[in-house]
């Protein structure tokens, strides 16, 4: 069977197409890891170097849907058998290591793995109570992708590298008939950046408590952020009481006449599947910040590598992860997918691509939704949307934003009082 009929059939991919020997000193790790996340190359590549440097150990990658994925660790993690090393979503580690089902990888992190030049977007939500448990792998940010054609026409030469700028350049690219930005009014994600530029959370956790939080959307910092988002989004003619996928914004910018959405740097695919005439127009520049020193905070997707607390050869899933995480295979990887390398010294990697360089330089002051273990519950009928469409309806800001920020607290009331 071929390597890509194996990957189809989510089988076990052991290197090179040899069995595990036989040898009682032969060891097997199991790896999940998640589909898309990777290549069928890529696994070839790794898992045959990898067996070649320890030649004690094979590998059997599985490939797993994200669909029901949360169930299915959870299980895995309980079970005395399963796999060793699992790839999870970076905002997923606090619910698993909550559940008492992850090993504690403090010790090797610091010591092998360079944990000072991680994104913050991956390492923040990996540590729990002070521990390690989730190495960052990958990450993804949203950039913002615009028209080249339509700047050019409004007499902006280079993007913007400020907030401020940014709201100039926006009102003078919105006339003509076009949309200076197309911004929905429910994208909290982007509004979670402005948050936390203004030194806002979402959610803070109670000081000398553990696992007590409450929602801070009513914090002055954090409706300085929304004040701002409210200020971009009146340039665009985005709808106030739905989020980026209703209607999908891709599609939208697609008719030509909307100079910026923000956006994760794949979207310019569909962009031009839909158009093909907006090909080479594209271009992207991370989303400013409060000054032209740094980008502005940007949410950061992507994933985590653990290991399962009952596997039974730590020191050989902790070598997977060494090899995942470290310097080889994170430029690798980035160039294969198109991702963000999971340490700020390795964005040289990913320089020559313009939307990713943009998105690794949004990913260096990345962030991640709080380390609850109940945050799942906050998005799954998410108040900060409620929140946003009132605001931008023209309701009073102080007064929504205390309502939504006592929903997300009962939320993560994990005592359920």
């Amino acid at each position: 069977m071929s390597l890509a009929l194996v990957l189809a059939a989510g089988a076990l991919l052991p290197g090179c197409g040899v069995l595990p020997g036989t040898d009682e000193d032969r060891r097997t790790v199991t790896v999940w890891l998640m589909r898309g996340s990777t290549s069928a190359e890529f696994i070839e590549r790794f898992t045959r170097d990898f067996e070649k440097r320890h030649g004690d150990i094979d590998l059997e990658i599985r490939l797993q849907e994200w669909t029901g994925i949360g169930d299915k660790v959870k299980a895995a993690l309980k079970s005395e058998k399963g796999p060793d090393v699992i790839e999870v979503g970076n905002t997923q580690v606090a619910q698993y290591v909550d559940e008492g089902g992850l090993y504690d990888l403090t010790l090797e992190s610091a010591r092998d793995l360079g944990m000072k030049d991680w994104l913050p977007g991956l390492a923040e939500p990996g540590r729990y109570n002070g521990s390690q448990y989730g190495i960052p792998w990958y990450a993804a940010n949203r950039v913002v992708i615009y028209n080249k054609d339509l700047f050019a026409q409004a007499g902006i030469e280079e993007p913007p590298k400020t907030r401020a700028q940014w709201i100039a350049d926006t009102r003078r690219l919105n006339s003509g008939g076009n949309q200076g930005i197309y911004l929905a009014g429910q994208d909290w994600y982007t509004l979670a950046g402005f948050i936390w530029d203004e030194g806002g959370e979402l959610a803070t956790e109670a000081k000398g408590t553990r696992r007590v939080w409450k929602g801070s959307l009513h914090s002055a910092a954090a409706l300085r952020g929304m004040e701002f988002y409210r200020q971009l989004q009146a340039l665009g003619d985005g709808p106030r009481d739905a989020d980026e996928e209703h209607p999908p914004q891709a599609g939208v910018f697609a008719e030509g006449n909307v100079a910026q959405i923000v956006a994760v740097p794949g979207t310019a695919r569909a962009i031009e599947e839909k158009n093909p005439e907006l090909k080479g127009k594209l271009g992207y520049f991370p989303v400013p910040g409060k000054t032209a020193a740094k980008p502005g905070a940007v949410f950061t997707g992507g994933s985590d590598l653990v290991v399962r607390g009952k596997t039974e050869d730590r020191r050989s899933a902790v070598a997977v992860i060494e090899a995942l995480a470290g310097e080889k295979w994170q430029k690798d990887l980035a160039r294969t997918m198109n991702y963000v390398p999971n340490k700020t010294t390795l964005a040289s990697a990913v320089a020559g691509e313009e939307g990713i360089a943009a998105m690794a330089a949004g990913a260096a002051h990345g962030r991640a939704t709080p380390a609850s273990p109940q945050w799942a519950a906050v998005e799954a009928d998410n108040p900060i949307k409620a929140y946003m469409s009132k605001v931008l309806a023209g309701g009073d800001p102080a007064t929504e934003a205390k309502a939504a920020s006592r929903r997300i607290t009962e939320e993560l009331d994990v005592s359920g009082s």
